[in-house]
C-alpha cells in the first residue's frame, strides 16, 4: 500500500484535531458547534511540520469532502465536523485520494484478467478488504488516544509486519 504525501499530512493534521478536541473542556454557556477553539491552519501546520501553503489546499479538500468545518476571522480555524470516533482513517483517505485499492485506477472488480492472471483479480479484491478493516476500524479519536484498537495492535505487534 502506498500512500501519498497529500494523504499522510491530511491524516496528521485531522490527528491534531482530534487531539484538540478531545483536550477541550465544553463550555456549557456557548450556542457554537464546535467543541473548543478552532485551529489555524498555521498552527496545525507548525505542530506536524507540514508545509503550510500544501497544508492549506489539504484543509480546503478536507472541508469540502466533510471531514473538517472552518471559519474565518479572529477567532477563525478548523475542527472536526463530526466526533472524531465517527471519523475514520478511510474517510479521510478517501476524500484526499479516492477509492481504497485502486488498480491503474481502476477499481478491482473492474478488471479484466485472461490466462494465468485470472486469480489476481480476487487477490486486488482481498488486498482493498484487508485495507477496508484496518482503516475503517481505526477512528480519529483512536489515534488522538494512542490507543489502537486490539486488531490492529496484534498486526502491528507481530516482528514481520515491520519488515
Amino acid at each position: 500500500m502506498r500512500l501519498s504525501a497529500r494523504v499522510d499530512y491530511a491524516l496528521r493534521a485531522v490527528a491534531e484535531l482530534a487531539q484538540a478536541a478531545a483536550d477541550a473542556v465544553p463550555d456549557p454557556t456557548s450556542r457554537s458547534a464546535r467543541p473548543g477553539n478552532p485551529l489555524t491552519a498555521e498552527r496545525i501546520a507548525r505542530a506536524q511540520e507540514i508545509p503550510p501553503k500544501f497544508l492549506e489546499s489539504i484543509l480546503l479538500q478536507l472541508r469540502r469532502g466533510g471531514i473538517v468545518h472552518a471559519q474565518r476571522g479572529p477567532e477563525g480555524g478548523y475542527w472536526l465536523a463530526r466526533p472524531a470516533t465517527e471519523i475514520s482513517l478511510a474517510d479521510v483517505i478517501r476524500v484526499i485520494d479516492g477509492p481504497l485499492a485502486n488498480v491503474r485506477g481502476q477499481r478491482p472488480e473492474d478488471l479484466g484478467y485472461s490466462g494465468a492472471a485470472v486469480a489476481l483479480q480476487e487477490v486486488w479484491i482481498a488486498l482493498r478488504a484487508s485495507e477496508r478493516e484496518i482503516l475503517e476500524l481505526v477512528t480519529l479519536a483512536d489515534i488522538a488516544a494512542g490507543k489502537l484498537p486490539d486488531r490492529v495492535q496484534e498486526l502491528a505487534a507481530d516482528p514481520r509486519a515491520w519488515v
